[in-house]
């Protein structure tokens, strides 16, 4: 949903020409490509790994409050999903930093945190659900854990797009066709997220998953 948001997705061909340094991507070897991209992601995932492991061990410290926490944390979610839709307008604007990397495979790390901490009314609003999803977990690891998938799933379309993949530009079409549909996708279930989280029905959700799991590996 970040990847198909109205600030990353339209931009998916400047990004992969500013980190192969060219201002197009034809004529540019794929692996050259897939190295610029690759190192881009590298960026952004680990400004939001260390994201993800500080708010798991804040919420280690929290731990004994954590019925409490989850619930106001679910505050937090239901609001950035609303700001996802659109609802609060003063809490879209882009925070540009000020950093101007170099363009090609140089740039391309520096490039992936400007990027991770620019670009906040896209990015902003699901980075902040799962930090607060991170709080809720009391674990560094588990923390870190949640944002390796958060960077996998918006990395991995940058990867795809990069390697020039036929099926890649069609999809990418199709996300930008049905943008808006994507968008208020993603904020009703950040919402609902919320709602679960502040009714209790989320811990409820995670502990019978975990009692499911625990079930079935104890006996093996």
């Amino acid at each position: 949903m970040s990847f198909a948001s109205p600030c990353v997705l339209p931009l998916v061909p400047g990004y992969l020409g500013y980190v192969t340094g060219t201002t197009t991507t034809a004529g540019v070897s794929r692996w050259r490509a897939l190295a610029g991209t690759g190192l881009f992601t590298l960026g952004f995932s680990v400004l939001f790994i260390g994201y993800g492991a500080a708010f798991g061990a804040l919420g280690a410290w929290l731990i004994r409050w954590q019925d409490l926490l989850t619930r106001i944390l679910g505050i937090v979610v239901l609001l950035m999903g609303l700001v996802f839709l659109g609802v609060f307008r003063l809490l879209q604007r882009t925070a540009k930093p000020a950093i101007h990397p170099p363009s090609g495979l140089a740039g391309a790390p520096l490039l992936g945190i400007a990027f991770g901490l620019g670009w906040t009314p896209c990015l902003g609003p699901t980075l902040a659900a799962i930090s607060a999803l991170s709080l809720t977990t009391g674990n560094p690891a588990r923390g870190a854990l949640l944002a390796v998938t958060y960077c996998l799933g918006l990395g991995l379309p940058f990867i795809v797009a990069a390697a020039g993949l036929n099926w890649a530009t069609g999809s990418i079409t199709f996300l930008r066709r049905h943008i808006r549909t994507i968008n208020i996708t993603g904020g009703v279930l950040m919402i609902a997220t919320g709602i679960a989280m502040i009714s209790g029905a989320w811990t409820l959700l995670i502990s019978s998953i975990q009692n499911l799991i625990g079930a079935t590996v104890l006996p093996l």
